[in-house]
């Protein structure tokens, strides 16, 4: 059996905002691309960076949008495509679930924007056609738009679906709202899968998938078609997300139990490698180290979108 491994980091943008302000005379000269450089070096990972098209200042964010980033670095780019892909994630940061309810057009004209910036500063060849979009939830419409634009594969959410009762307390953070906004028949409610408790309450939409479902791929390299929209729901990871574990020993005991798959996936986010975000975590390169060592040690290859079925 060959064992497959893939690795993505979502909510990409403050890495190229420096790469373009800073100008390195390489692009693994920043801070952050060098520790993916190094763990692709050393144990062959793969990752994908999934895109924001801008920073959200509306927040007190630095005001930096992908149209910035300059083409002088596309040709190193393009050759290191075999194994660092970009893809759509997001316009920004905020609203929570920014396509749970979304519209063909505003989901298009989204993911044409950022596909277009890629290709202009770092090359078709480094496009990475798997999406996991915002939040995860994403309308019918939503994956139609994405699968004109050229994807393939769209993360799902997965488990039991609840009908919303109209209390808004049952959702955190607001999200009740963002929920009845132009809402969807597929939109509803569901549990979480992960380990942060303050979410386990979370929407879903029409890329969500049943517990029998998700058997039928989790751990292998597979993936269910949807036939109404023409994409594939697949999981890019099962694995543990790096920036919800505070040590390596944590990320250890969720990635042994699943080194017999046939496929491991595992993810992270940008912002937690930055002292200037409320919660830096100062050992992000080192868990980053550890699974791709740990998972290149146990016999898995890292294969970047092109490689998923």
């Amino acid at each position: 059996m060959d064992k497959l491994a893939f690795f993505f980091i979502d909510d990409v943008i403050w890495t190229l905002r420096d790469i373009t302000r800073q100008k390195p005379k390489s692009i693994f000269d920043n801070p952050f691309m060098k520790v993916l450089k190094k763990a692709h070096d050393e144990y062959g990972l793969t990752v994908q960076l999934n895109l924001f098209y801008r920073t959200d200042f509306a927040y007190g964010d630095d005001e930096f949008a992908l149209s910035e980033v300059p083409d002088t670095y596309k040709a190193e780019f393009e050759e290191a495509s075999d194994w660092l892909r970009f893809s759509f994630h997001s316009k920004q940061e905020f609203p929570d679930y920014p396509y749970v309810n979304a519209s063909y057009e505003d989901v298009k004209k989204n993911c044409e924007t950022i596909f277009n910036e890629i290709r202009r500063f770092a090359g078709e060849k480094s496009i990475g056609y798997a999406v996991v979009p915002h939040w995860l939830p994403i309308s019918k419409e939503g994956c139609r738009a994405l699968a004109d634009c050229g994807v393939k594969f769209i993360s799902p959410s997965v488990g039991i679906r609840t009908e919303f009762n109209g209390d808004d307390n049952i959702l955190p953070f607001g999200h009740a709202a963002r929920l009845r906004q132009n809402r969807k028949p597929e939109t509803m409610l569901f549990t979480r899968r992960n380990t942060d408790a303050s979410i386990a309450s979370s929407i879903c939409a029409y890329n969500h998938i049943s517990d029998e479902q998700y058997e039928t791929i989790f751990g292998k390299n597979n993936s269910i078609k949807d036939e109404e929209t023409g994409v594939r729901f697949r999981s890019f990871s099962g694995g543990p997300c790096l920036n919800h574990f505070e040590t390596i020993k944590e990320i250890e005991e969720r990635l042994i139990p699943l080194l017999g798959n046939e496929f491991v996936g595992f993810a992270n986010h940008e912002q937690y490698f930055y002292p200037e975000h409320f919660a830096y975590q100062p050992n992000y390169a080192d868990k980053i180290y550890f699974a791709a060592k740990l998972l290149h040690d146990n016999g898995y290859r890292f294969i970047t979108a092109d490689e998923m079925k």
